[in-house]
Order: C-alpha cells, then structure tokens, then sequence
C-alpha cells in the first residue's frame, strides 16, 4: 500500500506533463518531457511548474482511514513582459488539477480543490512566481 500523498503527486505530475496548454507554455525538454518536474534541475530554463512539498493531516472517521492533504505547486517564468506567461501557467495548472477525478492505486481520492493562488516577483527582480495551492481528501481502501 502507498502513501496516498505520493500516490496523488504521482498522478498530478502525469497529468502536468500530459495536459496540452501546460505543455504549450512551459515546452519540453530532452530527456525529461514536459518542464513539469518533483525537482527542477539546475539548469532548467525558465519557464517550468514544479510540485513542491505538502502537508498530510489525519482525517480518520468511523470505519475510514482518510487524510486531508495539502498540495503546492510552483510556477517560474522569466517572460519580460510582466506576469502574463505565470499567470497563464497558473490557470492552466488550476484548470488541470481542481477537482479532476484521479485514480490512485491503493488510495481513494474523495476531492481535490484549488484554494489558493499567490503570485509574486522573486527578489531577482526579474522572476514570476506562483504559488498554487490545493488541498484534497482521500481515503485508503
């Protein structure tokens, strides 16, 4: 049986790399796919989502063994014109993610929604960040 907050990024990470207007922002890259990635690698390239870390809380009810999980992911963009290529990214990630029904092997998800979006300037001053937030229900079968 696998830890459904791993089972869940899993999936959302397939689905990252999958979903058409994410890949037709961010692009690919040999030997990776999509420029969706658990941990960006050095040299990634601007711009690229990554699924940073979470939170897991016990939700257990009668007869269920459920967690409430927290899921951030991140949104990186060095566009010159400002946020509209990481908020473009955002709501392509939102649109992805919100309440899509993922199947997980050894886990049950009950619900994911978006909750949150911050959007920034890093203090480069020249890079877009988002930060995406969601939390989800799941329980294990």
């Amino acid at each position: 049986m696998a830890s459904a907050d791993l089972e869940l990024q899993g999936a959302i990470v397939a689905r990252l790399k999958a979903y058409q207007p994410i890949i037709d922002i961010v692009g690919t890259r040999p030997g990776y796919g999509t420029k969706v990635f658990d941990k960006p690698p050095a040299d990634a390239g601007e711009p690229y989502v990554s699924v940073d870390g979470g939170q897991s809380l016990r939700r257990d009810a009668e007869c269920i063994d459920g967690q409430e999980i927290y899921i951030s992911i991140h949104a990186w963009s060095i566009y010159s014109g400002g946020f509209m290529e990481v908020k473009q990214m955002t709501d392509a990630v939102v649109q992805a993610v919100h309440q899509h029904p993922f199947s997980l092997a050894t886990n049950r998800l009950v619900s994911i929604s978006h909750r949150q979006t911050r959007t920034m300037r890093d203090a480069d001053g020249t890079t877009s960040h988002a930060v995406i937030e969601f939390v989800a229900f799941v329980e294990r079968l």
